[in-house]
């Protein structure tokens, strides 16, 4: 597996990370539920640090861009799942072009 390979799939696992700490603060309900609390504070330094391992071989704008846009993209999907949150057509059409800008980055990107 080539290096810039290796960098995609971390920044990719870095985006999951970074749905799962978003999630646990709805979860940790302001940071005063412990465990919950402990979820997002331990998730959120995986994110980071993926994140941080993934721009040693890509742009970082191209890695920011995508790993924020996973991160949004999943968490407004998981909110319509587990917090029954707004589901209008709308809000779905916004969501599919922040993938397309996500796709694009990634596939236009020089690594």
């Amino acid at each position: 597996m080539s290096e810039i390979t290796r960098a995609w799939i971390i920044l990719f696992v870095a985006g999951i990370f970074e749905m799962m700490w978003t999630i646990g603060m709805k979860y940790s309900e302001g940071f005063t539920r412990l465990y919950p609390s402990i979820f997002t504070v331990i998730t959120l330094i995986i994110s980071m640090v993926l994140l941080g391992i993934s721009v040693r071989t890509l742009p970082i704008g191209t890695a920011y861009a995508i790993w924020t846009g996973m991160g949004a993209v999943g968490t407004v999907i998981l909110g319509m799942i587990l917090f029954n949150e707004s589901k209008e057509l709308i809000r779905i059409f916004f969501i599919f072009l922040i993938i397309i800008g996500i796709a694009g980055l990634k596939f236009f990107s020089k690594s």
